[in-house]
């Protein structure tokens, strides 16, 4: 399902999350672009949101590495 097929306000895990993964960070779509990220462990939690240019801010980041963990060699 692609975002645009998404319900607004609907939470939802990465479907690279796998079905017994209980450590995992969901996320929900809102109107006007707005992002919200959760705790999958603890929904009732803290929630993050994103405006829009900090959504895709971080998702261009993610996407080309800049957030990937350091190797053991540098750390």
């Amino acid at each position: 399902m692609t975002t645009d097929q998404r319900p607004l306000g609907q939470w939802f895990k990465s479907s690279k999350s796998g079905p017994n993964c209980d450590n995992c960070v969901e996320v929900q779509f809102l109107d006007g672009g707005v992002v919200q990220t959760r705790d999958s462990k603890n929904p009732g939690g803290a929630v993050h949101t994103w405006r829009p240019g900090e959504w895709d801010a971080f998702i261009a980041g993610a996407k080309s590495g800049e957030f990937d963990r350091p190797s053991a060699s540098t750390i």
